[in-house]
């Protein structure tokens, strides 16, 4: 009681000071100003939501899928709009990311109708529905060049039995948000008035309330704000720029023009292109790695985040000009943007390359340990110990050098290397191929015992935990563990209920320390097994690794049984960077990957058993991230029910393991 009352004084403070300069008149007549300001405000807000109602409908959502992805879908009633007097309401496409079995629409009489989803505008993630009705109210528009900073912003849900909406006040607190797509505001939003107006104090609608990121493009990006003070909305204005399109019943998906910029920064230097994709807008315009964009329609670009602003707000079919200078000449070209670019596919040569040894590292160009056969490597005549020293004439500075400049090339592309075989040098030429499903018979291993007298990490078999994490983890490195090498590092993560610890380490013991593999395991300690928040917990201890022990990032993968191969693929999918290969037994995808793209490359292995329930999910899964050229290796076992693979093809995976820096 005396805190409240010790805070009472505080607030009144400035009040009673003033007092020594004003007349009791006088203060009363200013706390009757400011009392009427306030009606008139509260009036005004139901006044607005007395206008909105009439257009406002409650939206339920049956059956459907309890969580997508790490998202927690939500089945409570929400909200949506009226757009059109003849039965079409749009919402948020997150109120249906459940894929429920049916929707129902209340109006504000209370009548209801079945609703049918039409299409998805997937750049501001609102969806349109239909219902069997005609005289319905459409809202007043609130112009979207009239929206300032400052104003008041009233949103607006119904999801209760209540004549009116429910209400939450903000302001407008910046437009033009998330690449020129939304308005913001601090009033508070939350699933209850997704697909809900944000209204003015006129009652004119100025936007449909949306979950939105800057970082995301999915139908739950942003929802984790909820109720934060910092709520988007998508100008009314644009989604009647748009509606006809939808009404014709085709989802509306993001323009893309297949450029990669070279620097991430927003704000740092003028955006540089790094890569074009192949058959994309850009690639038809002509424009190549190295060109530096200066305008979009007329608009200077002299940083990423402007460019963004220009692209990241048009839909497919949408056309823009685009100019970019090359040297001392300016190219200007009008792309027509895409919804979809053709899946990237990684090129083969057909080479493992030399591993990073003290005595190899001082050579010039990229040793070849080892030359796949029926490749194209192999069809040049390149052989086991040669050297590759340029590619189309240019010098070949390392391992990383080769790969990224493979990656810029599409298979059969026709390529020029010059190598080194003891003393001779030559030129062959090449036809790069895909990179083949099977895994080699025999890759020779490369390990060296460590000779140098110095102070190593932990070998062996041993437990341990990482700073600010409960849960262990156990590891086994090879006892003869040298820091100049580079190992291979594979992650497994194990299903439910059990860790198969005895079960890895017997099968995996010999063929680590023949192969120079570093096995690490982390363990949870939860009933339930793996859950969304694990996955930072795995993250951080494959870092903790990296930073004491010698591993090669592009012989890193992650592996796992069954919902433990669920969760790795999961992880994997969600730390892009973190792994290049993705070992998984008895496991089908439940969720689509990343787009296979030269930001994403991965390569896959899938093992299932010919008595395996599960096996024909595995192969609809191999032949679905096919169709996306991903890598992918399948490998059944015969007379195999579910569980872990066998011996053989325990040795296949390693090979695969060994192998994930082909060239």
């Amino acid at each position: 009681m005396v805190r409240v009352i010790a805070a009472s004084i505080l607030l009144l403070l400035p009040f009673l000071l003033s007092m020594n300069a004003a007349t009791a008149d006088e203060v009363d007549a200013q706390l009757d100003a400011r009392f009427r300001v306030e009606q008139a405000e509260e009036q005004a807000f139901k006044e607005a939501a007395v206008l909105a109602s009439p257009s406002i409908v409650r939206i339920d959502t049956v059956g459907g899928l309890d969580i997508v992805g790490r998202t927690l879908t939500s089945k409570a009633p929400t909200t949506g709009l009226i757009v059109s007097e003849d039965g079409f309401i749009v919402s948020s496409a997150f109120n249906f990311l459940s894929k429920p079995a049916s929707v129902l629409i209340t109006l504000p009489d209370g009548r209801r109708f079945p609703a049918k989803t039409v299409a998805t505008d997937r750049l501001r993630m609102i969806t349109l529905l239909k219902i069997e009705v005609s005289g319905l109210k459409v809202p007043i528009v609130s112009p979207k060049a009239g929206i300032k900073v400052g104003q008041w912003s009233i949103a607006l849900g119904r999801t209760y039995d209540s004549a009116l909406p429910s209400i939450s006040v903000g302001i407008v607190s910046a437009v033009d948000r998330i690449w020129g797509k939304a308005i913001q505001t601090d009033a508070k939003i939350s699933p209850v008035n997704y697909g809900g107006p944000l209204v003015d104090t006129e009652g004119r609608v100025m936007g449909i309330l949306v979950p939105l990121s800057p970082q995301g493009n999915t139908e739950s990006a942003g929802v984790e704000w909820y109720d934060s003070g910092i709520g988007f909305a998508i100008s009314l204005e644009d989604v009647f720029a748009v509606l006809d399109r939808l009404k014709l019943g085709k989802d509306l998906r993001p323009g893309l023009s297949g450029v990669a910029i070279k620097s991430a920064d927003l704000y740092a230097v003028q955006p540089v292109i790094d890569r074009v994709r192949y058959d994309s807008p850009a690639y038809k315009a002509g424009f190549k790695s190295g060109d530096v964009i200066e305008l979009v329609n007329g608009q200077p670009i002299k940083r990423l985040v402007q460019l963004f602003d220009q692209l990241k707000s048009r839909l497919e079919g949408d056309s823009l000009e685009m100019t970019v200078s090359r040297g001392e000449e300016k190219i200007t070209e009008r792309l027509t943007l895409v919804g979809e670019l053709l899946p990237y596919e990684v090129a083969f040569l057909g080479i493992l390359p030399q591993r990073k040894t003290d005595s190899a590292e001082t050579k010039p160009g990229v040793g070849v340990r080892f030359v796949y056969s029926d490749s194209p490597a192999a069809s040049a005549g390149i052989k086991t110990g040669d050297r590759l020293l340029k590619l189309n004439g240019e010098p070949l500075s390392s391992v990383e050098n080769l790969r990224d400049r493979l990656s810029r090339l599409r298979p059969e592309a026709e390529v020029e290397l010059e190598i080194v075989r003891v003393e001779e040098t030559s030129t062959v030429n090449a036809t790069l191929g895909s990179v083949p499903q099977n895994v080699p018979g025999q890759i020779p291993a490369v390990v060296a015992a460590s000779t140098e007298n110095v102070e190593e990490p932990e070998t062996g078999r041993f437990t341990g935990k990482v700073d600010g994490y409960e849960d262990e983890y156990w590891a086994f490195v090879p006892e003869s563990y040298s820091p100049a090498q580079s190992y291979s590092l594979l992650v497994w993560l194990h299903p439910t209920n059990t860790t198969m610890e005895a079960t890895l380490y017997r099968e995996w013991k010999t063929i680590c320390e023949q192969r120079g593999i570093i096995l690490l395991a982390p363990k949870t300690s939860t009933r339930t097994g793996w859950t969304p928040n694990h996955a930072e917990y795995v993250r951080d201890v494959v870092a903790d690794f990296r930073e004491k022990y010698n591993i090669d990032d592009s012989r890193t993968a992650v592996h796992g049984l069954a919902t433990g191969g669920e969760f790795a693929a999961a992880v994997a999918f969600r730390f892009p960077d973190l792994f290049r290969g993705i070992a998984l037994a008895s496991t089908a995808l439940k969720n689509a990957p990343p787009e296979h793209s030269p930001e994403f490359q991965v390569q896959f292995h899938l093992i299932y058993g010919d008595r395996d329930p599960s096996g024909a999910f595995v192969q609809k899964t191999a032949a679905g991230l096919s169709r996306l050229k991903f890598p992918v290796t399948l490998r059944k076992i015969e007379g195999h029910r579910a569980g872990y693979p066998s011996a053989d093809a325990v040795e296949e995976m390693a090979r695969w393991l060994d192998a994930l820096d082909r060239l």
